[in-house]
């Protein structure tokens, strides 16, 4: 299956590949700019609540995945919890979407954010300041 998508640089053209019959799987999209400007022709909150909007909806979002993991916890096993596993990728891909919008709100590329986290944690592993807290480590 293709998707036309229009957006502000033009049309992006989106193979999906068949849809799976098992578990709704689509092709892989792996570039994280393309992502964001897919998730961006998704989004259809007022302008006028850009940022407010995907941030809460991050929140609601974030709760869903803990609340998710806190039955793993309660159960006591990851194991034959296949299903929750899939529920839980699904809510990171919420979250993912609120992320990406969120990034564009702001004027940022999901690329540049991950670029940047990717530097920072680097610098704190030399630094020997992964364990610890605080943002200025």
């Amino acid at each position: 299956m293709t998707i036309s998508i229009e957006y502000s640089e033009g049309q992006l053209e989106l193979d999906l590949g068949a849809q799976s019959n098992e578990s709704n799987k689509y092709k892989k999209v792996s570039d994280l700019d393309m992502y964001q400007k897919v998730a961006k022709s998704t989004a259809i909150y007022p302008r006028e609540q850009a940022i407010i909007y995907p941030t809460l909806g991050l929140t609601g979002e974030a709760g869903e995945v803990a609340n998710k993991v806190k039955k793993i916890i309660r159960d006591g096993t990851i194991e034959n919890h296949e299903s929750l596993i899939q529920e839980i990728s699904s809510e990171i891909g919420d979250c993912l979407w609120y992320i990406s919008v969120l990034a564009d709100d702001i004027g940022v590329k999901l690329s540049d954010i991950a670029n940047n986290n990717l530097i920072k944690l680097a610098n704190r592993k030399e630094k020997g300041t992964i364990h610890g807290s605080g943002d200025k480590r």
